[in-house]
């Protein structure tokens, strides 16, 4: 199921295939993740990752985690999310992570911009958060193009818009 469509991206469910790409996005090195925690095991992803994302959009259908997948060449470069906020209940949280060979593209903001007006119009969110690591300037950056203020912890109240040019939202 496609949730939504922009001029690159389109964000569908994840299927069982896209467990391969999740392990490669997962074990590539050099980004803010990786000196953090290790790599997470094929088995963690088929065991337990994609069971509760799968589980986590049946019960809640608006909301999720999806595929980031190429428009151009059917390519899956990562996946988004939008879900409740871990530390505030009035809020929804967006997040992403996307290929290394992909960064630099504005394909964060894209798909992060799609998904705040998905957020707000079709999601019925009041305020979406997003949360980065104080040294990821380049996260930071995207989420400020997306309509936040700030780039550490941010918040975009329903009243704000952050682009005048929204990407069209599929049903």
């Amino acid at each position: 199921m496609i949730l939504l469509e922009t001029e690159r991206l389109r964000l569908r469910r994840f299927e069982p295939a896209d467990i391969d790409r999740l392990v490669e996005l997962d074990s590539t090195g050099g980004d803010e993740v990786h000196h953090l925690r290790a790599a997470t095991p094929r088995e963690r992803y088929e065991r337990e990752i994609i069971p509760r994302w799968l589980s986590f959009q049946q019960s809640m259908p608006l909301l999720g985690y999806w595929a980031a997948v190429s428009r151009a060449g059917g390519d899956v470069l990562g996946w988004f999310h939008l879900r409740p906020d871990r530390f505030d209940a009035d809020e929804q949280e967006l997040g992403y992570r996307l290929r290394r060979d992909t960064w630099g593209q504005g394909l964060a903001t894209e798909g992060g911009r799609a998904l705040v007006a998905y957020g707000f119009e079709r999601a019925g969110a009041d305020k979406i958060s997003a949360r980065t690591l104080a040294a990821n300037a380049a996260r930071g950056a995207s989420w400020r193009s997306a309509g936040s203020a700030t780039s550490a912890t941010s918040s975009i109240p329903r009243t704000s818009s952050p682009d005048a040019r929204r990407p069209s939202v599929r049903r």
